[in-house]
């Protein structure tokens, strides 16, 4: 088959170039080069009548949308034009002919009635025209309406001058809006530019043609629809001052992205789906020669869409990349966060890419508004061949193909998770529900036939919770919801517990009602909970496990969306992306610093707890995990340093010479969940606004971490450690620290350094702040070797004394024996040894250093080994304490005994028999 028959087959494009000899020659002419790449206004002041005069705009742009659609069929048909230029290209001339229209529009009416003039700013009006749907997208069709909607700024009246019927704002522009869809829609004898649909404005065909900012304001708050939210996700502005978008978009943006992920429009959007199978439907029955709708049918283009955009309304709001209004960009989008697996995004490309050129085709045929394959067969096998396929069978097997998993990828996300049945619900479930949750004696017997421990306690806390004025006061559709999820935990609870062999299924269901009540009144949580009822076994296992991660995700329980992924288990931290993905959010909210630090936070927490969720499920060690929480600290300072730099107006320049500096657990990179961060703050800049400007950076780097918002707080920061303490200036210049360590600091400041390393910042000053630690650490102290014993062993006193042993207990830390003793012997021979073995000032935390030591020949081997056992086993059950929520770390003494020996036995080898105990 050759090029030219493809192009035959369009009875629009024949009828048209027969009409007019010359027509050839301009689409050929047109056609010479890609049509998205052409320049409108130059083609539209080509479009002459036949005397060579120009042509009115009206008529002249009729001529040019022919022209141009014939030239897209003629490319396209011919395998020289893909999907992008076709759509980009009735994109633009959309866009060109809305503003070509509106502009000569104005300028008449403006003539006649004066200029529109605010009330309240006193500036003039302009109207914005907003695209929505597909050429909102970027996406438009060659034979498709455009929806728009028209707003003005303000309300107010026109400046009539003499000889101008002065007209109010709201009828100037009403005008304005009637005239532009006359230019563009109106029948003459050149056809049409464009089908206008106005039914997506403001309460639709009964409201007003024109809405000003604050009328779309009140409506949207007001009245504004699920199925709104989606349709406004496409507003793009077509016209209109920068000043007056920037105010439109700052309405919008809050009405269609929540700050929360928003997993209640799953339901909604299932909902709308539905409405338009149920007419689809209809339709096919009235009509089975009209079968096969690529647009709205089962499978087809407007699930694809549905598919892409409901990520965007669930998570838009905390990530600008899911802004973008391309149903094609945005499923790449899904691709690079991994919401989507890159397979499955690629297969619903192609569909795309299938059934919009396939929409195509069927518009090309007769230049007409339709989706649906003709009824007749003739017609099906031109379409087959415009397809370059070879015959109809292929085509309906080709669409059914790809109809088929685009409908499965569907269904995966909409169907439906209420109606479903599966392990994770108790068919009994609904024996007990309803009034039978103000009966005591039902819920009991029903716990205790689930082996739940406590049964008669359970029931209790679940009919305190239930009848709690928090979850009375809930709307009837949240209190359905909650119910169905306590009935479906119930039996997981049960389960969970049985499976563990251990534990309490009572103490999980108590964390889970707090977490419960804790999201009552969020239905977007109740939705996620609903919709992935994985998501619910999972919450339920973390809370069984793990008192202090239940806790947390009843204080931050945006991170549930963590746990939607069975990736998250195996998911290895990635600092960098998540360093470029900061940078990208943070910027994307400068100037509003309450946003800013709520990013951090979330981003803080979300990582935090893929970590938690890892560690419960036995995939961390203690060391790997404190490595990953360090590094994850790190990269939070260094973000937070960065836009809190920003954020000072009298910042003397664009990159701070500025660092922060690390001690303690995260300088060691023995970070926990709930550490504080040990820090100090260097720079290096003579400049004199420096000193000030490096102040006020500290300070708000402090607030930025410890301020709590509703996202929580970062982390809890200690800047004691910097020179003269307390007393000491917030920030130091690198020299002055070097001074200061060399001259001022006391030993156990020394002690302290073994410990530090560079954190964030400019790293030429973590590379002299480490040459600094270096020097000091190297100093020969061998003539001093009593001094620095003794400063030990007094600061270790004084640190016990402020923690005394009790009776019968084991303070894993603090206590004899314990982790601290092994961090002061291993501080005391870096001080004691360095100067004559250098590789001691390397920062390889405790272990390490233990081994270095006994390599060294500085401690006996044995002895080494079984001390380095003995602090991993006491970090592992400080670890497992917290996870279960308890803030002190005391023990039964038997439990380390052994190793508490091991280390009393390595603290009298390395300070002597005659030194004192800690205690």
């Amino acid at each position: 088959m050759n090029q030219a028959s493809l192009t035959t087959l369009s009875r629009f494009y024949q009828r048209w170039l027969a009409a007019d000899s010359s027509r050839a020659g301009a689409v050929a002419a047109l056609g010479a080069s890609a049509l998205d790449q052409l320049d409108l206004a130059q083609a539209l002041a080509s479009q002459r009548g036949p005397d060579g005069a120009a042509l009115p705009p009206v008529r002249a742009m009729r001529r040019l949308r022919n022209l141009l659609v014939a030239g897209l069929i003629e490319r396209d048909l011919d395998g020289r034009a893909d999907l992008a230029e076709v759509v980009a290209s009735m994109t633009s001339f959309a866009d060109f002919a809305i503003r070509t229209h509106l502009a000569a529009l104005m300028a008449e009416q403006v003539a006649s009635h004066g200029m529109p003039v605010g009330y309240e700013s006193g500036l003039p009006q302009e109207m914005i025209v907003l695209a929505m749907g597909k050429q909102g997208g970027g996406e438009l069709n060659v034979s498709s309406d455009i929806d728009l909607i028209f707003v003005y700024p303000e309300d107010g009246d026109t400046a009539a001058g003499p000889g101008q019927r002065p007209l109010s704002n709201h009828e100037f522009f009403a005008r304005l809006g009637k005239k532009l869809i006359a230019a563009l829609s109106e029948i003459t004898e050149d056809g049409f530019t464009f089908r206008v649909d106005m039914a997506l404005r403001p309460n639709g065909n009964s409201g007003p043609l024109v809405a000003s900012l604050n009328m779309v304001e009140e409506y949207l708050i007001v009245q504004g629809r699920e199925w709104e939210r989606y349709a406004w996700v496409k507003a793009r502005a077509v016209t209109g001052t920068e000043v007056d978008i920037a105010a439109l978009e700052a309405i919008v943006h809050p009405f269609v992205y929540r700050r929360y992920l928003d997993f209640g429009v799953i339901d909604a959007i299932r909902t709308m789906h539905a409405q338009i199978r149920a007419e689809v439907d209809r339709q096919e029955r009235l009509h089975p020669d009209r079968s096969n709708n690529v647009k709205l049918g089962r499978g087809g283009i407007r699930e694809i869409e549905f598919l892409a955009q409901v990520f965007q309304l669930i998570r838009g709001g905390r990530d600008a990349a899911l802004r973008d209004r391309s149903t094609r960009a945005t499923l790449r989008v899904l691709a690079d966060k991994e919401l989507l697996t890159p397979d499955t995004v690629g297969q619903l490309l192609d569909s795309y890419s299938f059934l919009r050129n396939l929409e195509h085709r069927l518009q090309y045929l007769d230049d007409a508004q339709t989706h649906t394959l003709p009824a007749s067969e003739a017609d099906r096998a031109v379409i087959a061949q415009m397809m370059r396929l070879p015959d109809v069978a292929t085509l309906l097997a080709q669409l059914e193909q790809h109809r088929h998993f685009v409908a499965a990828q569907f269904d995966a996300i909409f169907s439906d998770k209420s109606e479903q049945s599966g392990d994770t619900v108790d068919p009994a479930a609904s024996s007990w529900a309803g009034a039978d949750l103000d009966n005591r004696e039902a819920i009991e017997a029903h716990l205790r036939a689930l082996s739940f421990d406590d049964a008669g306690g359970a029931a209790q806390r679940l009919m305190s919770t239930w009848q709690s004025g928090k979850v009375q006061a809930l709307p009837e559709a949240s209190r359905t919801r909650l119910l169905a999820l306590v009935n479906a935990a119930l039996p997981l609870i049960a389960k969970t517990a049985q499976e563990a062999g251990s534990g309490s299924a009572s103490s999980t269901l108590t964390r889970l009602l707090a977490f419960f009540e804790a999201i009552a009144r969020r239905s977007a949580y109740l939705s996620l909970l609903t919709e992935y009822p994985h998501t619910l076994e999972r919450v339920i296992r973390m809370m069984y496990a793990s008192g202090w991660a239940a806790t947390f995700l009843t204080q931050h329980p945006i991170v549930l969306d963590e746990l939607l992924d069975e990736r998250v288990r195996s998911a290895v931290p990635d600092c960098a992306a998540l360093a470029a993905e900061l940078k990208e959010q943070l910027g994307a909210a400068a100037g509003d610093t309450e946003r800013q630090m709520d990013i951090l936070r979330e981003a803080h927490h979300a990582q935090l707890f893929r970590l938690l969720a890892q560690d419960l499920a036995g995939e961390l060690t203690v060391e790997k995990l404190a490595d990953y929480l360090s590094a994850l600290a790190d990269t939070i300072v260094a973000a937070t340093i960065d836009a809190a730099w920003q954020a000072i107006a009298t910042r003397h320049r664009e990159v701070p010479r500025f660092a922060v500096i690390a001690y303690g657990k995260l300088g060691g990179k023995e970070l926990g969940y709930v550490s504080d961060l040990d820090v100090i703050f260097l720079f290096d800049d003579d400049d004199q606004e420096a000193p000030g400007n490096y102040a006020k950076l500290a300070q708000r780097f402090i607030t930025w971490m410890t301020a709590h918002t509703s996202a929580g707080i970062l982390f809890d920061i200690d800047t004691a450690l910097r020179p003269d303490g307390a007393s000491g200036m917030l920030v130091s210049s690198v020299a002055a620290f070097e001074r200061y360590q060399e001259n001022s600091a006391w030993i156990w400041e020394h002690q302290a350094l073994t410990r530090a390393r560079f954190c964030a910042g400019d790293t030429a000053i973590g590379e002299r702040f480490e040459a600094v630690r270096e020097g000091v650490l190297r100093l020969d102290r061998t003539a001093r070797a009593g001094e620095l014993r003794d400063e030990v062993l007094k600061m270790r006193k004084k640190m016990h004394d402020a923690y005394p042993s009790r009776p019968g207990q084991f303070e894993l830390k603090q206590d004899e024996g314990g982790m601290i003793d092994v961090e002061f012997m291993s501080q005391y021979l870096v001080l004691r040894h360095a100067a004559q073995y250098p590789q001691l000032t390397v920062n390889l935390g405790n272990i390490g250093l233990l081994r270095m030591f006994a390599d060294l020949g500085l401690i006996d081997a044995d002895l080494a080994l079984a001390v380095g056992d003995a602090y991993r086993a006491m970090r592992k059950l400080q670890h497992q304490l917290r996870l279960q929520g308890k803030d002190s770390a005391r023990i039964d003494p038997a439990l380390v005994a052994r190793h508490s020996a091991a280390v009393r036995r390595l603290w009298a080898a390395v300070f002597g028999l005659d030194a004192p105990a800690p205690g």
